[in-house]
């Protein structure tokens, strides 16, 4: 049997929102036991250091030169998962000499997996030096680089979670809600997985503009308007949905140019509707009805954005916490799960989760010191 090693998974998504930290003992094939967790919101200076990243970076994609500000926002980046970790093992009553890994995302600002391209900015080393503890980063480039999309890559945690989970019974879909979302279909000898569309990341961009919330709280500038239904038809109209999986998205693929005309309660509530509706229309991919779905994320915490959802899927719609998970804390999770596959040369993707030829690790080991 594998050495059972303590992990802590660093993740920061899409919605730019801040930091979770989370603390797995795994040996990358079974989850052992997960540990303590916390999040680390961004300030509102790093939130706009991160927010002017992505558009510097689609200048870098159109063949600029890398900006200064990119590299100031990775080392703001770096220096924020430092932090987290350090309060993560102060909450914890551990030493970095007691963890065996840091499982570090990063912050993505450029996903193109079609030029075999995408960008997580976040200094791996400079972590490692900085914390006294050796880091994985870098996930995605070697599927990329293989011809993969390069994301999702938390299913086969999720698919460990499902087959560790008392009640659930394959076919089982666990939706992430993030700035952009996805599925993962844990069938009964398959996994499937693939981005399902726009997720927060419009919704907290029409909230920012029309509240100065980085959020639409509880969902409730939705709730006061009326989905556009003409709109919401013209959205879903997308080539993106016919698609075969596996495919992934970048955050900026999905705006909120289609609600422009639309006052600030309408726009939401067709926005809210527009990321429900894309997620189930999933099910057009799935081999068969799946008898449960799970959401994680933080769409959860959205309730109008649940109960939209509720109402276009067929099938009971649970939120993490309802089957026994953590349910802001998963892709954290997820991350420290996968640095240890890396650290094991396990596969991180398959030909069913990212469209990848064949089974791939990856990673980038820093060791610390």
């Amino acid at each position: 049997m594998a050495e059972i090693l303590k992990v802590i998974g660093l993740m920061s998504g899409t919605s730019l929102d801040g930091i979770d930290a989370a603390l797995v003992e795994t040996d990358g094939e079974d989850v052992a036991a997960p540990g303590a967790a916390i999040t680390v919101p961004y300030d509102a200076e790093t939130r706009a250091m991160l927010r002017a990243a992505l558009d510097d970076a689609q200048g870098v994609a159109a063949g600029e030169p890398v900006p200064q500000a990119i590299r100031e926002a990775e080392r703001r980046v770096t220096e924020a998962h430092v932090e987290a970790v350090l309060e993560l093992l102060r909450v914890a009553r551990l030493r970095a000499s007691d963890i065996s890994l840091l499982g570090f995302h990063g912050q993505t600002i450029l996903h193109r997996p079609a030029l075999r391209w995408t960008w997580q900015i976040g200094d791996g080393a400079l972590l490692a030096r900085l914390t006294g503890i050796s880091v994985v980063n870098d996930f995605r480039s070697a599927d990329v680089k293989a011809g993969g999309q390069g994301a999702p890559l938390v299913p086969l945690y999720h698919a460990a979670l499902v087959r560790d989970a008392a009640g659930l019974s394959p076919p089982v879909a666990m939706i992430n809600i993030g700035g952009v979302a996805n599925v993962t279909y844990v069938g009964r000898d398959a996994i499937l997985a693939f981005d399902t569309g726009p997720g927060n990341a419009p919704i907290d961009d029409w909230a920012q503009r029309h509240t100065g919330k980085p959020i639409d709280d509880e969902g409730a500038l939705a709730r006061r308007g009326q989905v556009d239904d003409r709109v919401l038809t013209d959205m879903l109209d997308n080539d993106f949905f016919l698609r075969a999986p596996p495919k992934s998205l970048d955050r900026m693929d999905f705006t909120t140019d289609a609600v422009e005309h639309l006052g600030p309660e309408d726009g939401a509530a067709t926005l809210t509707a527009f990321t429900a509706a894309s997620i189930a229309r999933a099910r057009e991919h799935c081999p068969e009805p799946a008898t449960t779905w799970i959401v994680c994320g933080g769409g959860r915490h959205n309730p109008r954005l649940m109960e939209e959802l509720r109402a276009r899927v067929n099938a009971p719609v649970l939120s993490a916490e309802d089957a026994g998970w953590r349910g802001d804390f998963i892709e954290a999770e997820a991350f420290a799960y996968l640095a240890a596959r890396s650290r094991r040369g396990l596969p991180l993707s398959l030909p069913t989760t990212t469209g990848v030829p064949q089974p791939i690790s990856g990673g980038r080991f820093h060791k610390s010191g």
